[in-house]
């Protein structure tokens, strides 16, 4: 335990709960929730492990300094006096991310160009020299966030952002973003115990994520790299043992994942995705409109989708809402019907009742998770047969 720190883990606003939850099943400690954050405590495996199985972290970081800050005097000031020869060498590039929220700092391009100069300025004062700057792709990537006066210095230790899952080459038009699709999988309820359907596939990511969920696969086992492993410290052995011992975990899944797009492109595209997440033993794909299709499995059917929202896809709203409605209510029985939209007033036209509604973001669209339970025969048949 002498050896656990800090980290803040990234998530999407309505995520923090689940993201929570994850951080104790993988057996963090200190779970604070903040807003599109978690807060938690764990040693160097345990990072090596969040960026690895973690399904709704957008990032790992790992704070290392704060301090109060009045200006941006100040802030080159407290910068220049950290020890950053523990965490960055002359020959080794680096990278600025900034966040500010705060009356005294407006610009974080500024922010970050004041923190580069410190760090440089530092190196070339005490070592006649200074490192690079690589923005792409740096050995040391460093996450500065300042709310009011108060200055955080952290570590990113996953680079790029967690959602790039490495198995998804091909996309449409509109793809969902992995760690959301993810999100209101687990939102939904989805624990792998039924037949899921996605009737509107796209390139395939409910899917893949759906299949990860149902058979526990480490969500990031495709990922090509971690900025973790380009640091000093980086011990390949531990993380090597970290991985080999999460999947370990996966299990068997005896139940049918499918899914349906019109596009012939999208089947495609889907089927190419799946195939470099190793996952086409569990998923189907097949290229239907879901308008003319009913239910083909017995027992309880999980549908989970992203319909087009009319932002980016031409689609007319009430008659395309009105016919997910009517698909739903005639050949669909005995099915947990989830979808994500960000036009609102466009749900009185499914003609249905919700039995949930979730507030979420898509990007910046505020939008609705919503679920139709539809029943087995009529629902005052269903509750005469539970009375």
């Amino acid at each position: 335990m002498g050896n656990n720190f800090k980290m803040v883990a990234k998530t999407l606003f309505g995520f923090e709960e689940l993201l929570s939850k994850e951080l104790r099943n993988l057996g963090a400690s200190n779970v604070v929730e903040g807003v599109r954050n978690v807060s938690f405590e764990g040693d160097t495996g345990f990072m090596y492990k969040a960026n690895l199985c973690l399904r709704t972290a957008i990032k790992i970081i790992k704070p290392i300094h704060s301090f109060r800050v009045r200006d941006e005097n100040d802030l080159y000031k407290k910068i220049y006096a950290m020890d950053w020869t523990e965490y960055l060498s002359v020959s080794e590039t680096f990278a600025i991310d900034a966040t500010v929220n705060s009356e005294q700092f407006t610009h974080s391009l500024y922010v970050s160009q004041k923190t580069k100069d410190a760090i440089v300025d530092k190196f070339r004062d005490t070592d006649g020299t200074r490192p690079d700057v690589d923005v792409k792709d740096p050995d040391l990537r460093i996450n500065i966030h300042i709310h009011n006066n108060e200055c955080n210095v952290s570590l990113d230790s996953s680079g790029s952002s967690l959602h790039k899952r490495g198995y998804r080459t091909a996309t449409n038009i509109a793809p969902i973003n992995e760690v959301l699709a993810s999100g209101l999988l687990l939102l939904s309820g989805w624990d792998g115990q039924s037949d899921f359907l996605d009737p509107m596939c796209g390139s395939g990511t409910m899917l893949t994520e759906a299949a990860m969920i149902a058979c526990n696969i480490p969500a990031n086992i495709n990922r090509k790299d971690f900025a973790f492993e380009k640091w000093s410290d980086f011990d390949a052995e531990l993380f090597e043992k970290i991985i080999d011992s999460s999947l370990k975990k996966t299990r068997e899944f005896h139940f049918k994942i499918i899914g349906y797009d019109k596009a012939p492109s999208a089947v495609r595209k889907a089927q190419d995705n799946i195939e470099n997440a190793n996952l086409t033993d569990y998923i189907t794909v097949e290229r239907k409109d879901f308008f003319k299709t009913e239910k083909e499995t017995d027992g309880t059917l999980h549908m989970c989708f992203n319909p087009p929202y009319g932002e980016r896809l031409d689609i007319e709203l009430e008659n395309f809402y009105s016919a997910i409605g009517d698909t739903l209510k005639q050949g669909y029985p005995g099915t947990n019907a989830w979808f994500i939209t960000s036009n609102l007033p466009a749900l009185k036209f499914v003609g249905l009742r919700p039995s949930r509604k979730i507030k979420v973001f898509n990007s910046h669209l505020e939008s609705r998770l919503v679920k139709y339970e539809m029943y087995e025969g009529s629902k005052k048949a269903k509750y005469q047969k539970n009375e």
